[in-house]
């Protein structure tokens, strides 16, 4: 309440009076602190939002200045292949899952660390209370880290359906001249090295990171130049059956770079997938490879071969992808049923949507075969429900069968499974 008071004296009596005036300011109490909450959190989960973890932020910054035998640091967090989510089941069923991450975020840190969503799917924190002496801090930091992957990376139930959504951690500790930006900076840089490693992993900031990044960087400006430029090639790699008669051929992607030369898939495919540059050169493989098997038509030993094209989960969930395919066909002219796309367990996220485009493509002709097959987590009963035609068995699996009897055993397993339920396997 609010009071004010005034003083007067009574004519009549000549005796002072005082009057006191109260005002109920409950109300205008609550919205001004609903006010201040909004401000300084995020709408979606409740955490800090960007600007109070800066604040926070630059707070632990001061303190370290102050005192710099005090340890702080920072976690750059972002989710994997959480767009998978958002593009299949929708942004609601984003919306839970980072509701419920946010959740598993506050329950393993101290209360006096700060956690923070910068936004989207990325998440920060602080770790205020770490040992005096660096190393051991230095462990506390990574003990904590692997405890925040472990708990998101467990299984979401969202909506009737089970998810599992792993994340990527980069770490940056407080040095004696870092600014707030420098911090977010290197736990950025950080979490991409962590991306870059496989994700579902944790990385520690160094010097190295950076140069890194800028190559990175460059690496992304070349590769958007390549793609206007038509700096690809296609390889071919042979399908042989169990006689040594080629059967079909798998379609490989190379980018010939004016400077760097040929350069691997394994450098610029992940890249083209975190960038959305996978979706205009996959359809540049996949068109190119319907018009050299029209171009094979012409040869006596090539006319009846069959190609196997690898699809991107990116290309795969978007929403024309069966029309992409059919455009293809259309515009080279082949046979449907010359055309092969390889899937891989991880792109079988929303089995309903998957099924009903791998059928639309089979009632032309173009078969499936499961790549990677056992390196995956679908379900056998997913399996079953796919218009499948072959299983192809991973090279880890093949690579130390005949040294390794577990293998043995899996690809022996595999090959089984595969002539009960009527599919082809190569290795």
């Amino acid at each position: 309440a609010s009071l004010h008071c005034a003083f007067f004296s009574d004519a009549a009596s000549s005796e002072p009076c005082l009057i006191f005036q109260v005002h109920d300011i409950t109300a205008r109490r609550r919205a001004e602190g609903r006010l201040q909450h909004i401000a300084y959190h995020d709408g979606l989960t409740n955490l800090a939002n960007r600007s109070r973890f800066h604040e926070c932020l630059q707070h632990a910054l001061d303190r370290k200045r102050e005192d710099p035998s005090v340890h702080f640091a920072v976690m750059y967090l972002d989710f994997d292949r959480f767009k998978l989510i958002n593009d299949t089941c929708g942004h609601d069923a984003g919306d839970l899952v980072l509701t419920e991450a946010a959740t598993r975020l506050q329950s393993v840190v101290q209360p006096t660390d700060c956690v923070a969503r910068l936004g989207g799917d990325e998440f920060v924190v602080i770790l205020a209370v770490l040992p005096e002496k660096l190393l051991e801090a230095i462990a506390q930091a990574q003990s904590s880290a692997e405890n925040i992957l472990n708990i998101l990376g467990q299984p979401y139930q969202v909506m009737g359906q089970t998810f599992r959504c792993t994340a990527s951690i980069g770490i940056d500790l407080f040095g004696a001249h870092n600014s707030v930006t420098d911090l977010l900076k290197h736990a950025d840089l950080a979490m991409y090295q962590a991306k870059k490693s496989g994700r579902n992993v944790l990385r520690f900031f160094d010097a190295a990171m950076q140069a890194a990044m800028t190559r990175r960087v460059e690496l992304e400006q070349d590769l958007r130049r390549g793609l206007e430029q038509r700096q690809f090639v296609l390889y071919f790699q042979p399908q042989v059956n169990d006689h040594g008669q080629i059967v079909g051929a798998e379609v490989l992607v190379r980018w010939l770079h004016p400077q760097r030369g040929l350069v691997s898939p394994l450098e610029f495919i992940a890249l083209a997938e975190e960038t959305g540059l996978i979706l205009p050169l996959g359809q540049w493989v996949l068109e190119s490879a319907c018009a050299q098997l029209k171009a094979w038509e012409t040869h006596p030993l090539a006319s009846k071969l069959q190609l196997a094209v690898n699809v991107s989960a990116s290309q795969f969930n978007h929403t024309n992808f069966v029309d992409q395919v059919l455009q293809a066909i259309r515009l080279s002219g082949i046979q449907p049923n010359r055309l092969k796309l390889e899937l891989t367990e991880s792109m079988v996220f929303n089995i309903q949507d998957t099924v009903r485009k791998m059928h639309a493509l089979k009632a032309l002709g173009v078969t499936f075969s499961m790549d990677d097959f056992g390196t995956g987590y679908s379900s056998l009963s997913n399996l079953t429900r796919l218009p499948l035609s072959q299983l192809k068995i991973d090279q880890s699996f093949v690579r130390n069968m005949d040294t390794q009897p577990a293998d043995a055993a899996i690809v022996q397993t595999i090959i089984a499974m595969a002539s009960n339920l009527g599919l082809d396997v190569i290795a």
